[in-house]
């Protein structure tokens, strides 16, 4: 039987160009459509994209991944039981494909795709700081190499796929963010992937409601690391100052690279000054080499990003000037956005996710600030067993930063409770239902010297928060 691997072979080798100039990009949303592009229709929850194979061919797709019979006009290639026509037969477009599974196929061509190409991959996994590190290392290799990095959080079996369809023969380097939810995802990204270089930012407790221990999710982030090839190619960026992630030095056969604060390091920083939203400043210490830096980061924890975006500018060969100027570009995507709200007050929107790591990073911002401190935190969700301690940690840390703590949810009782016990007086503590009653305290309450952070896993719509207050000017 032939399968839909030799079927895009095939396709390719009737002319070595038809692939790359018709088949312009791979899309899962018919809205994201361009002429050229190969839709992939993806049966979900609440949501067919076999309703909207139309829909893409109007906006221009060439083909449909199908995997349910329609009733259409368009022409179906039926891969289910084989391949039957012949190449020397014209094929009109648009036309449909028909498999068994449409991931699985776009899984299996993306493969394909990615192996006709001469292109270096860094992969990078984490609990914590895995788009920021994307984007840093993306700024920092862009100053000499064409560089491609996945868009998001696109970081799954659907997402990876997405972007390896993005790589063209132009492109010398890829960054892929690897997500992690069971035991075995990581290394079947690693498979289509091919990483050279291996970057592991840290082992949280989030999703471990799902993954079960830290242990386990350490084990999963790890696929990343033993799916390296050896040295010399192969290096594993490993964060000394995490145990779980240094451990994982046993792991490979790739070349290991550590960074991190402890000067036991291959590549380590001190003097650590935190400058509130101008950024932050720090010494960069490599082989007897001293660099002084600032860079536009928020938070002194984010020395680790500005860490890991060296190390992989060194282990692919920039220079410090080349490094230094793309650490130093300021054009990142961060989640953190200041805004000013209505009542004058400064706003730290930080609501695109939560964790214990996480929050503690974004009070540790807040206590660089100037002005009364307040934080707004909500629940955080999917720590499984480590619920309890996660919450009690950020409360108590939040204790000793600010001079008003708001929690919402039942979770967030907890902080509340863990706040109070360190000494935050009662007064200085709110709980509330959830983002809507937060919403109507804060407008009454907020005064222009007051620089509020509000962060919450998502579940908890934190982001309506900071979308009721902002000032529309």
């Amino acid at each position: 039987m032939i399968t839909l691997r030799v079927v895009f072979e095939a396709l390719i080798n009737k002319s070595p160009d038809w692939v790359k100039g018709i088949i312009t990009d791979a899309v899962v949303d018919s809205r994201r459509a361009i002429p050229g592009s190969l839709f992939i229709a993806i049966p979900g929850e609440n949501v067919n994209g076999h309703d909207f194979v139309g829909d893409a061919f109007l906006r221009g797709a060439c083909f449909a991944l199908i995997q349910e019979d329609l009733s259409c006009t368009h022409p179906v290639l039926d891969l289910r039981s084989g391949f039957t026509s012949t190449l020397e037969q014209e094929i009109e477009t648009p036309f449909c494909i028909l498999v068994e599974n449409t991931v699985q196929a776009l899984q299996v061509v993306a493969e394909y795709w990615r192996n006709q190409l001469d292109i270096r991959v860094i992969g990078i996994t984490g609990s914590v700081g895995k788009t920021t590190t994307k984007e840093l290392a993306s700024s920092v290799l862009k100053q000499r190499y064409r560089t491609l990095k996945s868009s998001g959080n696109m970081n799954n079996e659907i997402g990876l796929p997405l972007t390896l369809w993005q790589m063209s023969e132009g492109h010398t380097r890829a960054i892929l963010e690897m997500g992690f939810y069971v035991p075995g995802e990581i290394k079947f990204l690693c498979d289509l992937a091919k990483p050279s270089v291996g970057v592991v930012t840290n082992i949280g407790t989030v999703h471990a409601e799902r993954a079960g221990s830290q242990e386990t999710i350490a084990q999963g982030k790890s696929e990343l690391i033993q799916s390296l090839p050896p040295a010399p190619d192969g290096v594993a960026i490993l964060n000394y100052d995490d145990p779980l992630v240094r451990k994982m030095a046993e792991n490979t056969k790739a070349r290991v690279f550590f960074y991190g604060l402890d000067p036991e390091a291959d590549l380590w920083a001190d003097s650590i000054e935190g400058l509130g939203l101008d950024g932050i400043r720090f010494r960069l210490h490599y082989k007897g080499e001293t660099i002084y830096m600032r860079v536009p980061l928020l938070g002194r924890h984010s020395v680790h990003t500005a860490l890991r975006a060296t190390a992989i500018g060194l282990i692919e060969g920039l220079t410090w000037h080349e490094i230094v100027k793309g650490l130093r570009s300021g054009h990142m995507q961060l989640r953190l956005v200041a805004v000013r709200a209505q009542s004058g007050a400064f706003l730290l929107d930080d609501t695109y996710n939560a964790s214990p790591q996480s929050m503690l990073a974004a009070l540790n911002l807040l206590e660089e600030m100037d002005g009364r401190k307040i934080a707004v935190l909500g629940d955080m969700l999917e720590l499984g067993q480590y619920e309890q301690k996660g919450h009690e940690k950020v409360g108590i840390r939040a204790a000793s930063v600010v001079d008003v703590l708001i929690t919402i949810g039942e979770l967030g009782k907890i902080m509340a409770k863990a706040a109070a016990w360190t000494g935050l007086p009662k007064e200085k503590i709110i709980t509330l239902k959830d983002s809507e009653a937060a919403i109507e305290f804060l407008r009454e309450y907020l005064h222009k010297e007051d620089v509020v952070l509000v962060k919450g896993s998502r579940g908890m719509c934190m982001d309506r928060i900071v979308a009721a207050l902002e000032r529309r000017s």
